[in-house]
């Protein structure tokens, strides 16, 4: 029997009622606006550059594991199926889960963690303000404003999709949002809607459960190893039970999609539970809450928690990770030394933008340089400065 698609929830959002965006624009004819932010997304430079960007493994390791775009993608598909059967704007989930990792720099969170060293005396760097600076700033498509001018909605989504963070604004590294907000107030005490908080939990089930898969393909630990681990070794003895005779790589895969599926009903039982109790009749509820409405069950949580906690030990920190890691962060604290030092070796657009700039201001440049790089043009830029048989 097919699904039956929910009536529209009374605290899902209107985009028909939408908050507008910074700069008035006028209407499109065929979508709504969170389906045109949907789509200017896709259409970024930033979004593009995902294909070769870091999840786990560096882009040129192997075809088949994944980067931040293939993440990104299998984000936005639970989201919006999520939000389907909450009766939520399927299309503003989506959008918000196709745009939370466009701040990213190469090499996952070895880049992110480098550039933070690199900043410290220069304002600091975070990868959830860079994608909010990516979407608002730093993106240039458009004659009449910088970045992408989306609605209310999505910017708030992007920034606030985990929770309130007005406590974040007076860290150096946030002052970008409190610049942004002084002038668009995006209520950062609140919670964002529950499309936004359905792409985070999204983000949760995606990353470990293909983290779970690509580390068995990498041959980082086996599906034996993973029967004593809570929530995914009971998928992998169903699985077995179910298909003796089947091949491992279809067994992984049968665990995973099995793990996805129990995330997935988790999230719409605790959701529903949580809904009925706090009796949530509008999206203005959903923001004045002192909680998230969307969320995990308790029990989920620490079996998640395990889960992790096997991931960081036999995957984050293996050796061969640790050594990508070791040379990824070795590359990028050498580059952006470089272009510090000697801002006329960038090319010339990021040049210009050094222009005027004190030194704060010219590492901020060479930071968003840094961290719009993928993987492999980090690889070939670095050969480039450090090794003169690339002048050849």
């Amino acid at each position: 029997m097919a699904a039956t698609i929910p009536t529209k929830a009374p605290y899902a959002e209107d985009a028909s009622k939408s908050r507008g965006r910074k700069v008035a624009e006028s209407e499109s004819a065929t979508r709504t606006p969170f389906a045109r932010d949907r789509d200017r997304i896709i259409h970024a430079t930033a979004f593009r550059r995902l294909k070769e960007k870091t999840q786990v493994f560096v882009a040129h390791e192997g075809d088949h594991f994944r980067t931040r775009l293939t993440h990104s993608l299998e984000v936005a598909q639970i989201a919006r199926s999520l939000a389907t059967a909450l009766g939520l704007d399927a299309d503003l989930a989506e959008t918000i889960a196709l745009a939370h990792d466009l701040g990213h720099p190469p090499f996952g969170h070895a880049g992110e963690d480098e550039l933070q060293v690199q900043m410290t005396s220069f304002g600091g760097f975070d990868h959830n303000v860079q994608t909010f600076r990516v979407v608002t700033k730093l993106e240039r498509r458009y004659p009449r404003f910088e970045g992408l001018n989306l609605t209310w909605e999505t910017l708030e989504g992007i920034i606030k999709h985990n929770g309130p963070v007005v406590d974040k604004l007076e860290k150096p590294s946030w002052s970008a949002i409190a610049e942004f907000d002084a002038e668009y107030d995006l209520k950062l005490g609140g919670w964002a809607s529950a499309e936004a908080q359905v792409a985070a939990l999204a983000d949760d089930i995606a990353y470990n459960n293909h983290d779970v898969d690509d580390g068995v393909q990498a041959g980082l630990f086996n599906l034996d190893e993973l029967r004593s681990i809570p929530l995914i070794g009971p998928h992998v003895a169903s699985a077995v039970a179910d298909y003796p005779e089947v091949d491992a790589g279809i067994l992984r895969l049968e665990a995973v999609r099995r793990m996805i599926g129990a995330m997935v009903d988790d999230v719409l039982t605790e959701t529903r539970r949580r809904t009925d109790k706090d009796r949530v009749g509008s999206s203005e509820d959903v923001r004045n809450l002192d909680h998230a409405l969307v969320a995990f069950s308790r029990d989920m949580v620490e079996d998640l928690g395990a889960l992790r906690a096997f991931l960081m030990e036999r995957m984050y920190r293996h050796w061969k990770v640790n050594r990508t890691r070791s040379q990824a962060r070795r590359m990028l604290a050498e580059m952006f030394q470089l272009f510090l030092a000697e801002p006329d070796v960038l090319p010339a657009e990021w040049y210009g933008r050094t222009q005027g700039r004190n030194e704060a201001g010219v590492a901020r440049v060479v930071c968003d340089y840094v961290a719009g790089m993928t993987d492999r043009y980090a690889i070939e830029e670095h050969r480039k400065l450090f090794h003169l048989d690339s002048l050849n």
